[in-house]
């Protein structure tokens, strides 16, 4: 992973071009909760180590590269998370979402809508872009559930802690950054999964 950025931020150097970098909350392990742009990657397993490294990679080649740390990314039933949830729910895949892991869900229209921006304001450096609200990978996949008409009391539920691995917990993105620089309003998850869309 880190090979393969390094090698699109040599080639949009040389050509001039700007670049938007995609990482991920997973290269923090979640022990300081609030994380801002100052924040130093901690990652706790290979995924998160894999995007610090890309990350790495691209900040010392192109520095005027933004580097946008997202979360989990929901859209429309389209999503990981929102499939997952389908599958388990009809039970096509074992396994559970997890109370005790915290995201800030991100709709990826907003997210795409806020990497645009970025391929033309010139920020440079981290910037993180997700959504508003603290939830829960199980409470998202309720509201997954209650959205797309299933039973939200046939969610599975589970810990991380009750499974025995070593997986971030609860990781939470501050947007203060965001807010201030971006014109795209980052709505939080329980306004897009309910409907209430007030763009």
């Amino acid at each position: 992973m880190a090979d393969g950025a390094a090698h699109v931020a040599v080639a949009a150097t040389a050509l001039g071009i700007r670049l938007v970098h995609m990482s991920s909350d997973a290269v923090f392990s979640g022990r300081e909760v609030h994380y801002d742009e100052t924040a130093m990657p901690d990652p706790v397993y290979r995924y998160g180590a894999a995007k610090a490294a890309a990350e790495t990679a691209v900040r010392a080649i192109d520095p005027t590269a933004a580097v946008v740390r997202t979360s989990a990314i929901l859209g429309d039933g389209a999503g990981a998370h929102e499939i997952l949830t389908h599958q388990l729910i009809a039970g096509q895949a074992n396994g559970v979402l997890f109370t005790d892991q915290i995201r800030k869900p991100v709709h990826v229209d907003d997210l795409a809508d806020a990497l645009l921006e970025l391929a033309t304001n010139g920020y440079r450096g981290v910037i993180n872009v997700a959504g508003p609200d603290v939830i829960s990978r199980y409470d998202l996949g309720v509201l997954v559930a209650q959205r797309d008409g299933l039973d939200p009391t046939s969610v599975p539920a589970g810990t991380i802690a009750d499974r025995g691995l070593r997986l971030p917990a609860n990781v939470q993105l501050r947007i203060d950054t965001a807010t201030s620089v971006l014109c795209t309003r980052l709505r939080g998850a329980r306004e897009f999964m309910t409907g209430a869309d007030v763009r």
